[in-house]
């Protein structure tokens, strides 16, 4: 399972309606090469579904491929804002380290 935090939801839907993206098209979560850990995370609205996982979680559809989901499955996403500035925050319990600036991992 994959979940967005009620907060993170709001913000994916301000996103949505402030860039006039169409409501079909469905939040991509994947997992991509890269970063001092390994492997960053990548999150972007996408039309193409089909052969992929999809989740609803707080009325936003999600969708991941089966790769990422390897390294997603019981994530939750957060938005948080903070004096370092706000964005995504991953949840991820398969995580077993992360780099010093917190943008990438390794699992």
């Amino acid at each position: 399972m994959l979940s967005l935090t009620e907060k993170a939801a709001e913000k994916v839907l301000e996103i949505r309606t402030t860039e006039g993206i169409e409501e079909a098209m469905a939040l991509r979560l994947r997992v991509v090469g890269g970063g001092c850990s390994g492997f960053s995370y990548d999150l972007y609205f996408d039309a193409s579904v089909e052969a992929d996982r999809s989740f609803d979680s707080n009325g936003v559809k999600l969708v991941v491929d089966q790769m990422s989901l390897m390294y997603l499955s019981e994530t939750e996403v957060d938005y948080v804002e903070g004096l370092q500035g706000a964005g995504f925050k991953f949840n991820n319990p398969n995580v077993k380290s992360t780099c010093g600036c917190g943008s990438s991992f390794s699992a």
